[in-house]
């Protein structure tokens, strides 16, 4: 089926928050607090990319994730790139992005135990239509404050670093081995490539594209998943209407409609645009 509409799973966190993205019902104001919606395939199968939601109301863990040698070193299909889109931020919210200096792996650990890791790392601001690409071995944080859209290699895989004094595990060892850290550099993004067409990223684990409203035949090479994220907006794909907050995969050659409100965004593994 070219188009297929993903299920939606809801996460609960102590960070998160009872005020969720429009398109999302809100928890009950007496109920636990949602931190993340993730988009899961209906057969329960483990593809290449992970979509999901954050709302956070709290500074989450400073953590990294490995890079696919890494990870498949320990047991794992593969290692974690991620990449955030900023949907909407309060004034004095960030994101820690890299180191403010280069760091050694025995300062890395050090700052991690006496937690002044906090204030080494590079706290960027950020606003409603801000992009970042997070490559393995980054060391990072997602402050208060944020909803964003999270594009990831598809694997649960996080070490803590530091976390703020919470009593949750951290994993030294594994973290300081596989982190890179030193101040972070954005890698290049194409931009406008057509009218209807931005790439955001060009890999090199998935590329990730901005597409305004309009229609548009969307087609994949065979064997290749799309992932099709309508932040706001309604349309169909083929013969499957959609609406923002859903996430469709994409196979084939699919025709896609959307109102001339919507902004969407469409994600696919490799390392260059189709």
């Amino acid at each position: 089926m070219p188009a297929t509409r993903l299920t939606t799973h809801r996460v609960e966190k102590p960070w998160g928050r009872h005020t969720l993205w429009p398109c999302f019902a809100d928890p009950a104001p007496d109920g636990d607090p949602v931190g993340e919606i993730w988009f899961q395939t209906p057969d329960g199968d483990q593809p290449d990319l992970l979509i999901k939601y954050l709302f956070t109301s709290e500074k989450l863990s400073v953590q990294v994730h490995p890079n696919d040698g890494q990870a498949q070193a320990r047991g794992h299909a593969r290692g974690k790139d991620e990449a955030w889109i900023i949907l909407a931020a309060e004034p004095d919210s960030t994101i820690a992005l890299g180191t403010l200096a280069p760091m050694t792996s025995d300062e890395l650990r050090a700052a991690s135990l006496d937690g002044s890791i906090e204030h080494l790392l590079d706290w960027k601001p950020v606003k409603a239509g801000d992009y970042f690409y997070s490559e393995a071995g980054t060391v990072h944080a997602i402050g208060a404050g944020i909803t964003l859209v999270e594009v990831q290699q598809n694997v649960d895989l996080t070490y803590r670093l530091y976390d703020y004094g919470r009593p949750r595990e951290l994993h030294l060892d594994d973290g300081v081995a596989v982190s890179v850290p030193r101040p972070f550099e954005a890698l290049p993004a194409p931009g406008r490539v057509a009218p209807d067409r931005e790439l955001l990223a060009e890999g090199p684990k998935f590329v990730l594209e901005r597409w305004p409203g309009g229609t548009r035949e969307v087609t994949l090479p065979d064997g290749v998943t799309g992932w099709f994220v309508p932040v706001t907006g309604t349309g169909t794909a083929g013969d499957v209407a959609w609406q923002a907050g859903e996430c469709l995969t994409f196979t084939g050659a699919t025709r896609l409609t959307a109102s001339d409100d919507a902004v969407l965004y469409f994600a696919y593994p490799g390392n260059r645009r189709i």
